[in-house]
């Protein structure tokens, strides 16, 4: 039987994936990194190649005799600190695990690229796949580094390896290994979030994420991306909308994005530590907010109603927190320096002006 290669297979969407595939009766292989924990997939067959998607002498090995490949893993840090890592992993990574199938003559590869690889949309408005990329100007690392990766694949394919790219928008739901994907949530249920900005972003749930990936593979065109993407939301309404099932009450202040960022940057320039970055700031004043009429249309892709993907989600962090939930009050005190130092650098701007 042939032999399918998953990398990323004990992450959020790769966990996921591996169910969907051994549901499908795949001979799966996984290409994990000798410290990741596997308890997750307890129960799925499948072979275990130690290596790391940066590491070609590992891929190759993992390649031998695969059939399709399903390549998951990638690096999600908006953290500046991390860019170079993000970089490796996202663009390198790529390039070592496509031109590797290429080389093995796989007949299909799926790759997890990012609605980031798009960039946001106009404010009010949403993006699809035949959007430029936008991000550009934003300097995100995370961002520019999931765009540099699809052109990856891209300039692959046009060599000869059959890709389909897939497109995830911000991904939700129960089940998640380490964590990182739903820390929105638990920060939000642990009272850990005391502002937001006037952003926006798609929420899409992974189960059927990872049922797009199988659509991807069995329907995809060669050489297309499609956008795997749900209900679009304004961050107000999505806190609201989490606060409310959570039984936590939603962030209390709204604060202008740009001096907020500026805040943030001018603390984390004095290496304070900081429970958010300037890019996550920054990303939280975008609309990634988007349209999955192509994924609908050639796929068969139908995502989930939100409010079982919001519930979900809830209730599985509510389940893994327990105790914790709701345990961390903002006082009155943290929410006024908050608000000041977000108008701290309008006021400044605006006593300069006055010269």
């Amino acid at each position: 039987m042939a032999t399918t290669l998953v990398t990323g297979g004990t992450g959020f969407i790769g966990s996921h994936l591996v169910r969907a595939l051994a549901r499908r009766g795949d001979e799966l292989r996984l290409l994990l990194r000798e410290r990741s924990d596997a308890s997750p997939l307890e129960g799925i067959e499948f072979e275990r190649v130690a290596g790391d998607i940066v590491d070609r002498d590992s891929v190759a090995r993992a390649m031998k005799g695969v059939d399709r490949v399903f390549h998951v893993a990638g690096r999600t840090s908006l953290r500046r600190s991390a860019r170079e890592r993000v970089f490796e992993v996202n663009v390198e990574g790529t390039r070592n695990v496509l031109e590797a199938a290429l080389r093995a003559g796989a007949e299909r590869a799926v790759f997890t690229s990012s609605t980031a690889a798009i960039g946001p949309a106009q404010p009010g408005e949403t993006a699809d796949e035949n959007q430029p990329y936008s991000g550009g100007p934003l300097g995100i690392p995370y961002v520019d580094s999931k765009h540099e990766g699809e052109l990856v694949a891209t300039r692959v394919a046009a060599r000869g390896l059959p890709v389909v790219i897939v497109n995830p928008s911000f991904v939700l739901g129960p089940d998640d290994p380490t964590g990182t994907s739903n820390q929105l949530v638990t920060r939000l249920l642990r009272r850990r979030i005391p502002a937001y900005v006037d952003g926006a972003l798609n929420v899409v749930d992974v189960r059927d994420v990872a049922q797009g990936h199988l659509l991807a593979d069995e329907r995809g065109h060669e050489g297309e991306r499609y956008i795997l993407a749900g209900r679009n939301f304004t961050l107000g309404r999505l806190f609201a909308d989490l606060a409310r099932i959570g039984g936590v009450p939603p962030p209390p202040l709204r604060l202008p994005g740009a001096p907020a960022a500026a805040v943030v940057e001018a603390l984390e320039n004095a290496g304070l530590p900081m429970p958010t970055s300037a890019d996550e700031v920054l990303s939280g004043t975008q609309w990634w907010t988007y349209r999955a009429d192509k994924a609908k249309r050639e796929l068969g892709f139908q995502p989930r109603p939100h409010e079982e993907t919001l519930e979900d989600t809830v209730r599985w962090q509510l389940d893994r927190l327990g105790d914790r939930a709701g345990g961390h009050e903002i006082s009155d005190a943290v929410l006024r320096l908050t608000g000041s130092a977000a108008r701290l650098p309008s006021r400044i701007l605006s006593l300069g002006g006055r010269g």
